[in-house]
């Protein structure tokens, strides 16, 4: 972590006692206690890393000192704890996980009280009380108390349910096997399912924080054997979560892996025909597929810079009511506007209960897009300069500039070039009607940002 920051695009993450130790965790929950003030409630959560219950005991011990009450719900989804932090009127919450990251990671979420994860600017504002070590502790007889809120997984289910048919959907008795990626989501989405009427299969069901089924994050080489169980079971559906349960990838009863733009499409629509006109915010790395899906349902499209936190602010400030990410995150504004797995989950198959389709045929109606990746080497102090250039150059075509440079063109294939975050590269995502020309973009956009570099 830098000197100045702690907050990366998605809370504080590192690797345990390496870059985030137990007193790291004390001094950030201290500067988290100050941020929000003495005499205020905070949920404290955690997902089913090995280190959990030790950076929660470390974040309350921070809280308590600065004179702020902490409830803890123990282990529970993110989604649930972002649910129960509004629920239960909260101040605001802490979320030990690190998400989708490998096993020896793990991290510190701080959550408004719209269960909401905080703004970048109230970041700063903490990582400032951080470095500058003016965090203030309370009196001895001041310090704040601990309770438990043991309902928390209980009441989440309870309030997703309210926003399906669940009636429709039990008529079904759908079949679904679930990969919890063996951490929270086995703690409520087969409740779910089973409520719905739905038979449930479970794989990677039991917690283990060292994750020995798979790897949290749900990319597609990561879930062949949920493919192989859906097709050998004869279920209707598969869906796999990532390692906090706020993101999830499906799978059709033929055993095919669909990317999150896809399913995330099928929501849109629904959406929009019940809701014309409203607006869907969607970051600029999302497929030309969701604007065709606006387009054709009289939606609005809200185009956003990557990343959950801007795409929850942007529903905040625009009062849209979904949201959705490629990686599989869903923010259904009814429920609450942040990423939710198992709403997902629910919303998917009242789509199936009410059209009778499975899932193979409603992707099958889609607009069908090939898309391929790429990367160009670009050294830390050139990339701003290399961004400008480019824009410069594509200024006729109808481009966005929010986040890096993403281009469409008339035959609706689609460019979009971004500098990483975490390595001297840049990264282009191409998409197009076949595939040789999704690799031709990537071969002759990364030409033409060699030849930007090179003059630079």
């Amino acid at each position: 972590m830098s000197t100045n920051k702690l907050f990366g695009t998605n809370g504080i993450r590192g690797t345990v006692n390496k870059e985030l130790t137990p007193q790291m965790a004390i001094k950030i929950a201290t500067a988290i206690g100050t941020f929000f003030g003495k005499e205020t409630n905070l949920l404290i959560g955690y997902d089913a890393r090995t280190s959990g219950p030790l950076f929660a005991r470390a974040v309350t011990a921070g809280l308590t000192a600065t004179g702020c009450n902490v409830y803890n719900a123990a282990m529970a989804p993110t989604p649930a704890l972002q649910y129960a932090v509004k629920n239960h009127k909260m101040h605001g919450g802490i979320i030990i996980s690190a998400s989708h990251n490998p096993p020896e990671y793990n991290g510190i979420k701080v959550i408004w009280n719209d269960g909401i994860e905080i703004s970048h600017q109230q970041e700063t504002i903490i990582e400032q009380i951080y470095f500058q070590d003016t965090a203030t502790l309370a009196e001895w007889n001041k310090l704040g108390k601990t309770r438990e809120l043991p309902s928390v997984n209980d009441e989440y289910v309870e309030a997703i349910k309210k926003h399906v048919n669940t009636a429709k959907i039990a008529q079904k008795s759908f079949h679904v096997v679930v990969d919890a990626a063996n951490s929270v989501a086995g703690l409520t989405t087969p409740h779910l399912l089973r409520d719905l009427g739905c038979k449930v299969t479970s794989i990677n069901a039991n917690i283990d924080g060292t994750f020995p089924g798979r790897l949290p994050e749900p990319r597609p080489e990561n879930l062949a054997e949920l493919s192989q169980t859906v097709k050998a079971v004869g279920a209707d559906l598969g869906v796999a979560f990532d390692g906090d349960a706020d993101r999830s990838i499906f799978v059709g009863e033929d055993g095919e892996i669909y990317w999150g733009d896809k399913t995330f499409a099928l929501i849109a629509k629904r959406f929009l025909e019940k809701n014309p006109r409203s607006k869907i915010v969607t970051p600029v790395s999302s497929s030309t597929l969701i604007k065709d899906t606006a387009d054709a349902y009289k939606g609005e499209i809200v185009w956003t810079k990557v990343g959950s936190v801007t795409v929850s602010h942007k529903m905040k400030e625009t009062d849209a009511e979904l949201g959705g990410e490629e990686n599989g995150g869903v923010f259904y504004g009814p429920h609450q506007a942040v990423r939710d797995g198992a709403m997902t989950t629910a919303l998917i198959l009242e789509i199936m209960a009410d059209t009778g389709k499975k899932l193979s045929e409603l992707i099958a109606e889609q607009p069908q897009y090939y898309i391929e990746k790429g990367k160009v080497e670009c050294p830390e102090n050139k990339k701003a300069r290399v961004l400008e250039k480019l824009a410069e150059q594509m200024k006729r075509a109808n481009i966005s500039t929010i986040d890096g440079v993403k281009i469409w063109f008339e035959d609706k294939s689609a460019l979009l070039v971004r500098p990483s975050g975490t390595e001297p590269v840049y990264r282009l995502y191409a998409e197009a009607k076949n595939p040789d020309k999704a690799l031709k973009l990537i071969r002759d956009y990364g030409l033409k940002l060699e030849k930007i570099i090179e003059t630079i």
